[in-house]
Parts: C-alpha cells; sequence; structure tokens
C-alpha cells in the first residue's frame, strides 16, 4: 500500500466506526495491511472474547529489547456519535476553518494517522534502537485493552522504556493524571406482595443508609491530605461518586435486588488497593446484617511520571514547557506505567472537545505533533548514546 498523507490516513480512520460497541477489527485489520512493510513486525493481541485486538508494531532492530527505544501509544475505540447536535457526519472526515472535523478526530485518531506514518517512513537500518506503536481496544470503557496487554506481558514485555501516550492534551506534557476505581453494591432481599410485606425482604430500604456512609466517606476524602494535591486544584482529592441505583420491578412488589454502583478517582502516588479495602470497610459496617455483594469492576492505577524521566525532560524542553500539568481523567498510562514504562502524555487537539459533538483538532496541532514525535524518534531511536 502507497503511503497516504497525514490527512488521508486520518480520513481512512474516521471512517470506520470503531466505537466501543463494535468489534475494532475492521480498523485494526487496516493498520496492519498499512504497516505491512519490510522490517516491520506486527503483533496482534485478541481480547478474551476474540472480538477485539490490541497491536503492537515494532520498527527497527529487533534484537533490542533492554528498554531502549520509544513507545508510542493510542486507543483505536471512539466514544459513540450519537448526539443530534453534529453539524457532518461524523464519519467522514471534514476540513473548515482550520481544523479537522469527525468522531475520534483528536481521541484519538489523529495522534494514530501521525504515529503510523511515522513508522512506515523509516527506512531500513534507519533507527539504532526499536519504534513500537502500541495501540489498544476499550479505553473509553475502562482502559480494558491498555489492562489487558499490561497483564499479559507483565515482566516480559521487552518494550522501550520511554513511551508518549498521544491522549488529546493541546500540546501539553502531562506528567500525572488520577486513577480510576468502579464498584458496584448489590442488595439481595425477598420478594413478596406489598400487602404483606412480612413475607418479603425489601432490598432498597438499606441502600438508604448505605449511601449516607458513602456520602460521609466522601466528605472525609474530600477533607483528608493527598498526595500530589497541589497539581490538582479543582479537585486535590479522591473524588467518590455514587452513580446509579436500581432496584424493584413494580411499587406492589417488595424488592428482591437493588444495585448501587459507583466510583472513585484516585490521586498519583496513593495505593490503589488500600482505598478499595476502605470502601469495603464502609459497606460491610453498614450491611453486616443483609445479604449483599461488594465488586470491584474496573480498575485503572493513577499515573505519576517523574520530572527527572528521559522522556519527560527531553518533551518538556523541546516545547519549552515549565509547568507541571495534569488531568483527572484516566488513560492506558496508568496500566503501560506498570510494565515499567516511563509514560508522557502529550498529544494534539484538546479534552474539552472530546466525546463532544463536532468534534475538532487543529490542524496545526497536528503538524507540531508530528515533528515533536520525529525529534523524540531522533533522540530515543536514531541516537546511540
Amino acid at each position: 500500500m502507497n503511503l497516504l498523507s497525514n490527512r488521508d490516513l486520518l480520513a481512512r480512520l474516521i471512517g470506520f466506526d470503531s466505537t466501543s460497541p463494535n468489534s475494532n477489527r475492521p480498523i485494526a485489520d487496516f493498520i496492519c495491511d498499512y504497516l505491512d512493510l519490510p522490517g516491520v513486525t506486527i503483533q496482534r493481541q485478541a481480547s478474551p472474547d476474540n472480538e477485539k485486538l490490541n497491536l503492537i508494531i515494532r520498527v527497527g532492530p529487533p534484537d533490542v529489547t533492554d528498554g531502549r527505544g520509544l513507545v508510542l501509544s493510542g486507543h483505536m475505540d471512539t466514544v459513540p456519535a450519537d448526539e443530534p447536535e453534529w453539524k457532518t457526519d461524523p464519519f467522514t472526515l471534514t476540513e473548515a476553518d482550520g481544523h479537522y472535523y469527525g468522531r475520534g478526530v483528536c481521541d484519538m485518531k489523529g495522534f494514530l494517522a501521525l504515529a503510523m506514518n511515522t513508522a512506515a517512513s523509516v527506512r531500513e537500518g534507519d533507527l539504532q534502537s526499536p519504534l513500537v506503536l502500541v495501540f489498544t481496544y476499550d479505553e473509553e470503557v475502562g482502559i480494558l485493552g491498555g489492562r489487558h496487554l499490561a497483564q499479559a506481558l507483565e515482566g516480559r514485555s521487552g518494550l522501550p522504556t520511554a513511551a508518549i501516550i498521544g491522549e488529546p492534551t493541546s500540546l501539553q506534557v502531562v506528567r500525572m493524571h488520577k486513577g480510576f476505581v468502579s464498584f458496584r453494591v448489590v442488595l439481595r432481599g425477598k420478594s413478596a406482595h406489598s400487602g404483606y410485606p412480612h413475607l418479603g425482604i425489601n432490598a432498597i430500604e438499606p441502600a438508604g443508609p448505605l449511601i449516607h456512609a458513602l456520602k460521609d466517606f466522601r466528605l472525609n476524602l474530600e477533607s483528608e491530605s493527598s498526595p500530589n494535591a497541589e497539581y490538582f486544584p479543582d479537585v486535590p482529592f479522591a473524588a467518590l461518586n455514587v452513580g446509579t441505583i436500581h432496584g424493584g420491578s413494580a411499587p406492589n412488589i417488595v424488592p428482591d435486588r437493588c444495585e448501587i454502583a459507583c466510583s472513585l478517582r484516585t490521586m498519583p502516588g496513593s495505593e490503589t488497593q488500600p482505598m478499595i479495602g476502605r470502601l469495603r470497610d464502609v459497606v460491610t459496617g453498614v450491611l453486616a446484617d443483609w445479604d449483599f455483594e461488594f465488586v470491584v469492576t474496573n480498575e485503572t492505577p493513577p499515573l505519576f511520571l517523574s520530572e527527572e524521566s528521559k522522556i519527560y525532560q527531553m518533551l518538556t524542553r523541546h516545547l519549552g514547557q515549565t509547568a507541571t500539568h495534569s488531568a483527572s481523567y484516566a488513560t492506558d498510562a496508568g496500566w503501560l506505567q506498570t510494565l515499567g514504562m516511563d509514560c508522557a502524555v502529550f498529544g494534539p487537539g484538546s479534552i474539552e472537545v472530546a466525546h463532544r459533538p463536532n468534534e475538532s483538532i487543529p490542524v496545526g496541532e497536528l503538524t507540531e505533533c508530528e515533528a515533536v514525535v520525529e525529534r523524540a524518534i531522533d533522540e530515543f531511536c536514531r541516537s546511540t548514546s
């Protein structure tokens, strides 16, 4: 396949409806076909249900597995594009007023396109250390592909240590972000006719005291001193949210089930498991006399990248950035760092337009980002030092 321009390649990627409910195999197959070139090795890692793929695409010397080189990482899935406010077809790239428009154009197919073309343009023998593309599935629904990849490769990844995760940061380097834990509490009772409540056990009633206890725990978290709080001035604490509650089937039936779903945004520098243990203790303390289940449904570690890391120093030096930037969302970086990677979150486009109708990216930011990525490849892959 002849190489496309970044714009035309982005248009092809936007044309795939890779929203999370769909299989990402069509877009993954296209990426593999596009990068099926001499000197490129491609590893497909199937999801547990075999419906989706992570991709590990390696360019450069295959025998260098000591951490040298550079990883460029992004996710292939997008959020849905069902909003009626779209002014254009979300799956057709549109250019207007110096911006590209389309679902996923900034989150994050713009970065995928420039990463693919950068890798495809490498000449044989050009790199002293490998350039590796790590593209994941289902980032938007819980960092599922990143977690699968990290857990499958634990201790034997052979991947470079330095990594750029190309999420939209408006070309600012983000070195820390919050983690994410979701959990649910399922209360079980016994159904009966509401005219004979003594024959049943109402599963909704204990939800009231539990929600009150979770509120108290949330307020306690907000009053606690948290590591790196100074970098999160808007929400300088671990943030708990009671998100949904579902129970019962009709007003005249004693409900036999109630489910409460919650999330927690954890601070970088804090340990996730002790926090989960505290949550479990709160739930158990309230529901000790009830039939219930506490289930952690998802977990993504917070990101913390040292200011002294080589990738952070290189990017901020090149950009002239002196301030530390953080994010309250989670990314694949949280899991990739568990493989020993130094992960800097850096990419074109603004998070403020991601997940919204008429998602866009400034054309100039794609060009600027490409130049920064090329500089990183020079330093981490072409340099012999």
